[in-house]
């Protein structure tokens, strides 16, 4: 079995990175008995057509069955400084502590929109 693990461990961005995740706060926009959306807040990004909220997270239960359930994710960004291949390490490290806020040690497949730093995972407890 192959794994796709990689080392995304950047120095420079290391202060930048726990500036954002201290800083980072969502709201919850909608919800129905199969889903939330939030929006997510970073200090030092926002969109820029709204001046607001940086992206936003769509969490959608298939809780149809029970034998294989898993949370699907998707996180949208929408500020074009997130979508520098630069900064990858960063949205990488956003999204992960979105999943550990929002969705918690549930079964998850996530799909991040962020320009070229757009990227899917899966996380499996």
């Amino acid at each position: 079995m192959k794994k796709n693990i990689s080392n995304l461990r950047n120095p420079e961005l290391d202060e930048k990175i726990s500036q954002e995740l201290s800083g980072m706060t969502f709201t919850k926009n909608f919800r129905s008995h199969t889903a939330e959306e939030w929006y997510v807040f970073l200090p030092s990004y926002y969109d820029p057509e709204t001046t607001g909220a940086v992206g936003k997270a769509i969490i959608h239960y298939d809780l149809i069955g029970n034998r294989d359930i898993f949370i699907n994710t998707t996180i949208i960004f929408d500020d074009p400084r997130l979508f520098d291949p630069k900064v990858y390490p960063l949205v990488y490290a956003i999204s992960d502590e979105l999943v550990n806020r929002l969705v918690g040690y549930s079964n998850t497949l996530l799909s991040v929109h962020a320009g070229g730093n757009s990227f899917q995972a899966e996380y499996v407890h």
